[in-house]
């Protein structure tokens, strides 16, 4: 945690937060896969933060292209973020990225391998906060140390429904939901949690 990615003219930048978390499942890859895209068991596994898939694909399994859009509450605001799925090469890896939101930039690359376990789950996740120093400020202070609990939480949750052997999630039926239950008088920026 805490590395600073370089920029293609090789400059660190000094505003980006780097940091991985690792999770061995006693379950198969493919099912690992399967369940880390399907909008239910996120919101299952953010409970704690009342997450919740208000737009875009908002149920189901998501698929690449697709986006979601999440509101939830962290530090006692409610924020929405709008993420689309850019990569995904079952049951090996997918990518979300921020389409809308708080951050200057997050990018969550999530990858599945094989283990003496069953799968280790790899989540790499690069964001940048806006506003410059302010923002740096925010990054070190809450959120570089907040997000990787977050995400080491909804792991656990995850590694308890598949250790559980509750069945593999269904197939959506592909297409979009769109819904929007946004409380007139709360304030909507964006959840730090895409995925």
């Amino acid at each position: 945690m805490g590395r600073r990615p370089e920029h293609a003219d090789g400059l660190a930048d000094a505003v980006t937060v780097a940091f991985r978390v690792v999770t061995e499942i006693a379950a198969p890859v493919e099912r690992v896969f399967a369940l880390s895209l399907d909008i239910g068991a996120h919101e299952r596994s953010m409970a704690g933060t009342d997450e919740r898939a208000v737009a875009g694909t908002t149920s189901g399994t998501i698929g690449l292209g697709e986006t979601v859009t999440w509101r939830a509450r962290h530090f006692g605001i409610i924020w929405s973020m709008t993420s689309r799925i850019t990569g995904l090469e079952a049951p090996g890896r997918f990518v979300d990225e921020q389409v809308r939101g708080p951050f200057a930039r997050f990018r969550h690359e999530h990858r599945f391998e094989p283990s003496a376990v069953g799968t280790r789950m790899v989540d790499e996740i690069v964001f940048r906060a806006p506003l410059g120093p302010l923002g740096w400020s925010a990054e070190r202070l809450a959120l570089a140390r907040y997000l990787p609990r977050l995400i080491a939480e909804r792991n656990a949750s995850l590694r308890d429904e598949l250790e559980r052997g509750d069945p593999p999630p269904r197939r959506g039926d592909g297409r979009r939901h769109d819904r929007d239950d946004r409380d007139d008088g709360q304030r909507a920026a964006s959840s730090p949690s895409a995925s």
